[in-house]
């Protein structure tokens, strides 16, 4: 199939005040995309109500079972002619991703090169072995193989739209599946319009993927309606439990991808400015905004006054501003609401005891670069996802203290070590309670190729993304043939 791609993939005229059902249809109602930097217009896109929800959920449901049938290489076609149509569309992606998001350009390309390795990973997964022969009598074959789910509900947030999304819809989709994908209607363009985009011109069957954005109530149609399988759900813990709790009552599968308070941990032998480099990478990325952020950076009491003072230098040598017009390292954050609840958190903290180093000051959404020293264990800023570019550096004394205060929290999505000991390093983090876990790196890590999931608040315990993409987006069914039927005696 020939995929003509010369005109804009994302060219509005296809898709304003319009959702994604196989074709494209006026949504039951509208609201406008806002750049978070500039706070203009960019975009109106149609939103879903419980009644398009539950349209679009039966129409998924009558698509599946055409799809699931199709032969595994006509499945794995479409997922690489997507991919492909990503890598020529990989400029217009991107700038959707910087101007709705508020990413800087280097953020956006890596997420957009992500997006394209997760469809080519998923286009290998129909053609793998689906399942295993089981022991069994003289005159009888077992089998355990794995099967569609259905339909599976995706829920995707704002940080990272394209790449979040796809990571859950191409596998499912390469595995059978139909998918209802709710985008975050901030980001619904890159998060979700592209996404449909790619699929439609790549040669999805109509209805296997529905693209849907909405509110809070159409996230709750979508884990309530009976024709979803399973809900995939990225975003924050207060999001997350009303969303397990909904599919629970409903008996769904349900995957959880929520917050995390990730500590780093710097010991006292480790090199400085590599340890500093590690830290604002992993505080200051996406302007903090990002689930595996280093939301603790615990410093080894002997290094503790030279690691702050040269982060405090690293934080004020870095720029922010709007990332579509300079080369800038923080753009702005997503909305008023994010900035006023760091804002909050600032001033809980300072009340608490914490002191501002450097920083804390903001220009409409733009945020400075902040360091905070003086934090307890009993201050809000240890225990709250922040969601902003805050440094919270926190002094300790022995490496039983730094696992003790590591580990004193509800979450577990991702901790990292920095030392040169590597046995060290390993002996610390064979105690750590975390889902990801990296040795002499920060803590915002992620691969297309492995499973990804944290434990406690982080998530229910379930990953996705490599090998856990089956286990994920499948469920077993247990099959046996005889060559005839028993007589049974009775």
């Amino acid at each position: 199939m020939s995929v003509n791609t010369s005109t804009h993939i994302l060219d509005s005229d296809i898709w304003h005040g319009r959702l994604f059902t196989g074709t494209w249809r006026d949504g039951a109602t509208t609201t406008d995309v806002i750049e978070p930097a500039t706070g203009k217009y960019l975009a109106r896109i149609g939103m879903a109500d419980a009644e398009f929800v539950a349209a679009s959920s039966m129409a998924a449901f009558d698509a599946q079972q055409a799809w699931a049938a199709l032969h595994y290489d006509e499945r794995a076609a479409v997922l690489r002619r997507a991919a492909r149509i990503a890598e020529e569309a990989f400029d217009e992606i991107a700038d959707w991703i910087v101007r709705e998001s508020g990413s800087t350009r280097g953020k956006a390309a890596f997420e957009a090169q992500a997006t394209v390795k997760a469809l080519l990973e998923a286009s290998a997964l129909p053609s793998r072995a689906a399942g295993e022969v089981l022991p069994s009598v003289p005159g009888r074959l077992s089998l355990a193989r794995r099967r569609p789910l259905g339909v599976v509900g995706v829920i995707s947030p704002f940080n990272f739209p394209l790449y979040l999304a796809m990571r859950a819809v191409a596998p499912a989709l390469a595995l059978g599946n139909a998918v209802v994908l709710k985008p975050d209607p901030r980001t619904a363009v890159c998060g979700g319009f592209a996404i449909a985009r790619l699929f439609e011109l790549a040669g999805l069957p109509a209805g296997v993927l529905q693209v849907l954005p909405g509110d809070g109530a159409a996230g709750a149609a979508l884990t309530s309606d009976p024709h979803i399988a399973m809900i995939q759900f990225t975003g924050s813990t207060a999001a997350g439990r009303k969303v397990g709790e909904a599919a629970g009552r409903h008996l769904k599968k349900v995957s959880l991808e929520l917050g995390g308070k990730n500590s780093l941990i710097v010991l006292d032998d480790a090199d400085l400015d590599l340890a500093v480099a590690n830290t604002a990478w992993g505080a200051y990325m996406h302007q903090g905004q990002i689930c595996m952020a280093s939301g603790r950076v615990l410093v080894q009491r002997k290094i503790y006054d030279s690691f702050l003072k040269k982060l405090v230098a690293k934080a004020q040598s870095l720029t922010v501003g709007n990332p579509v017009t300079g080369n800038v390292t923080l753009g702005p954050l997503i909305n008023a609401a994010q900035r006023d609840h760091v804002v909050g958190l600032l001033a809980s903290a300072q009340k608490a005891g914490a002191r501002i180093e450097t920083g804390g000051g903001f220009l409409d959404l733009f945020f400075e670069p902040t360091v905070l020293s003086g934090v307890t264990a009993q201050n809000p800023v240890f225990n709250e996802e922040i969601f902003g570019p805050v440094a919270v550096v926190v002094p300790f004394d022995t490496d039983e203290e730094a696992i003790a205060l590591a580990n004193d929290t509800e979450y577990g999505l991702s901790m990292a070590v920095i030392t040169p000991d590597i046995g060290r390093a390993l002996r610390i983090g064979e105690r750590l309670r975390t889902g990801l876990l990296h040795i002499n790196d920060q803590t915002i890590n992620d691969d297309v190729i492995n499973p990804f999931g944290g434990v406690g608040a982080s998530g229910n315990g379930t990953s996705i993304g490599g090998s856990a993409n089956w286990e994920e987006f499948t469920q077993w069914q247990w099959l046996t043939v005889k060559g005839e039927a028993p007589l049974y005696p009775i």
